[in-house]
């Protein structure tokens, strides 16, 4: 492996050391939602199976000396499923809310840094909700994207399953202390002189042929880095203002032609709907606790990852930037929401993401955890699976993700699933102390949205869920 996949990433790192303030912990937790109990053995196959095609599931996390690199992945030499990978009975009558109650718990609770940081536990007893599988990971395993790629990649199409082989067990890395911080400083130094050396003529040649230009992309790109990197010191909204370690879950059902459609009538994207939605329900919500607001500012992770990349990992940058909320026109403010996220998107500072984090994990990690509690709200959009999932012998109905809230008031994470959009809502409780209300409100900015493409949406058909779902619910969900 690569010396540089062997260690943690710059930007992982500033999440790690941002850790030190748990309010910040960068903790996901997904709940599955199964039709039938999974036969445990076939479960325990599958996530064995897992663990060899993602080797950094069996692998923990080593301080370098004097932090001379970022912590290094080592494979776990007392590594054991049985504690990754557990199982417990929901008291009866147990419901939707109990698994809830559940996963809310998994997103307060921290990893043992000793062992490789993830864990599973198979929830049964759960009436009307079959069964349950609640996934806890940190956020350097892996990110949406990834995590949707490595189901994938072992979840079946049918109860049967398929045969994918038995992948060999990772092998360890005997290299010191010592040789390992040297392999991966040299293998950074060459990059940035492999990559200055490309870099310095074409840069010389645009520079002679077009000085203007040049210094018109030097600038701007020092600003991108300056909007990218600048502290933020206040929270827009006048409402969530509070940080605590306590969390709420809930979650909402959205269709997925429903919400296309609508982005559509825009002449916007699903992810410009998803926010626009998220948008309306926040101001709705500071509109009941008596608050008017122009903008609130979202932490919206954009994907750096290609198609070389390995399964697994963490391929984001996290942008920060203000949305507008106060055009009432739904149309309207999506193409807001679609300028202010293309802008983003755009940024020249982007790619630079790691090389901002680095410089920043050079600073006193006291001096950093209060500049991150001001942002309002994470909003984040992982396209999941057009058809159903299977997990030994089980069908998943509903995926739910739980992302965290990295010092923010609330995380709001849509993840596609055969035809419907299921939404996670993770509230921060001394922000948001009515997470029912909350709810209400982020149901309500989805039913605003579906109802700007009512008559562009697909005609569904006489077994679709679409047919009965024209507003989002959230079944089962009672505030706890």
């Amino acid at each position: 492996m690569d010396s540089r996949e062997t260690h943690m990433s710059q930007s992982d790192l500033f999440s790690w050391n941002m850790e030190r303030d748990p309010v910040l912990r960068s903790t996901i937790v997904s709940a599955l939602i199964l039709d039938s109990e999974p036969d445990w053995d076939r479960l325990l196959q599958t996530m064995d199976r897992g663990t060899r095609v993602v080797p950094r599931l069996r692998h923990r996390l080593i301080a370098a000396p004097l932090g001379l690199a970022p912590p290094r992945w080592v494979l776990d030499p007392d590594f054991d499923l049985s504690w990754h990978v557990r199982r417990s009975a929901l008291p009866e009558p147990a419901s939707l809310a109990e698994v809830l109650e559940f996963a809310r718990t998994e997103a307060m609770t921290g990893f043992d840094p000793a062992r490789p940081l993830w864990r599973s536990t198979l929830l049964s007893g759960s009436a009307g909700a079959g069964c349950a599988l609640v996934l806890t990971v940190h956020h350097s395993l892996t990110d949406g994207i990834g995590g949707i790629q490595i189901a994938t990649a072992l979840l079946d199409f049918d109860r049967a399953g398929t045969d994918r082989g038995h992948p060999s067990e990772p092998r360890g890395d005997p290299e010191s202390a010592l040789r390992d911080i040297v392999s991966w400083n040299v293998a950074v130094g060459s990059d940035l002189v492999v990559s200055g050396v490309r870099s310095t003529p074409p840069t010389i040649r645009r520079a002679l042929a077009d000085p203007a230009r040049a210094v018109r992309e030097g600038t701007a790109l020092a600003g991108s880095l300056v909007r990218l990197a600048r502290p933020i010191t206040t929270t827009l909204s006048p409402v969530m203002t509070r940080r605590s370690l306590g969390r709420r879950v809930a979650v909402l059902d959205v269709p997925l032609e429903r919400l296309r459609g609508a982005a559509r009538a825009a002449g916007c994207t699903l992810n410009d709907a998803f926010l626009t939605a998220v948008a309306i329900g926040l101001r709705t919500y500071h509109r009941h606790h008596g608050a008017k607001l122009d903008q609130l500012r979202v932490t919206m992770p954009i994907s750096l990852r290609t198609p070389d990349d390995p399964l697994g990992g963490n391929r984001i940058t996290l942008a920060r930037f203000a949305l507008p909320v106060d055009l009432d026109e739904t149309g309207e403010l999506m193409r807001a929401v679609d300028a202010a996220v293309a802008a983003w998107r755009r940024e020249p500072a982007i790619p630079l993401s790691g090389a901002v984090a680095a410089v920043l994990n050079r600073l006193p990690a006291r001096l950093l955890t209060g500049l991150l509690k001001h942002v309002d709200f994470v909003a984040s959009n992982v396209p999941g699976s057009p058809v159903p999932l299977y997990i030994a012998g089980a069908r998943i109905d509903r995926m739910y993700s739980f992302g965290p809230t990295i010092g923010t008031a609330v995380n709001v994470t849509l993840t596609s699933h055969a035809g419907i959009c299921y939404v996670g809502i993770n509230a921060d409780t001394a922000a948001v102390p009515d997470t029912d209300t909350l709810t209400e409100c982020l149901a309500t900015g989805f039913a605003t949205v579906l109802e700007l493409g009512t008559e562009r949406a697909a005609v569904p058909g006489p077994e679709s869920r679409e047919d009965v779902d024209s507003q989002p619910s959230y079944p089962g969900f009672r505030h706890r």
